[in-house]
């Protein structure tokens, strides 16, 4: 059974140590992004390794934690101005009215934007009915 969610939901990372961040439905959008800096393709015993840092000194959720992982590909992608660029792509969990799914990110600078992510429509297919009108509805969920 799909699940209804609002325009913007509170998503947490698990595996990334991010708990209840704000992020914008946008169905618009075919992958899910989520604001990063310092992405780097590193080294780390032969292996090629992805670092990265989430969200901005200045969010509320920051955490001063290089990410890595060794499982990320990357995406030719549109930005909002319609300009094609390549992005880094990952995969982790994600928590939404307490279940646990895997969901694909790709990495950008959302410095600009209001909302650090964005939850596109590979996420939300076959999960989500999206209601304009609501916000946090999984949060709200979970009392």
């Amino acid at each position: 059974m799909k699940r209804l969610i609002g325009r913007r939901e509170k998503i947490s990372f698990p595996e990334w140590g991010l708990q209840q961040a704000t992020a914008k439905v946008d169905t618009g959008a075919y992958t899910s992004s989520i604001h990063c800096q310092d992405i780097q393709e590193i080294e780390i015993d032969g292996v090629k390794t992805l670092q990265f840092q989430l969200l901005d000194p200045s969010h509320k959720n920051f955490k001063a934690r290089k990410i890595t992982t060794q499982s990320f590909t990357q995406k030719k992608v549109k930005n909002s101005f319609g300009q094609a660029e390549i992005r880094y792509k990952v995969s982790t969990e994600v928590l939404m009215f307490g279940e646990v799914f895997q969901a694909e990110f790709t990495l950008t600078d959302r410095s600009k934007m209001k909302n650090p992510i964005l939850l596109g429509r590979k996420l939300l297919q076959g999960r989500f009915i999206v209601d304009v009108d609501e916000v946090n509805l999984s949060k709200k969920s979970l009392k």
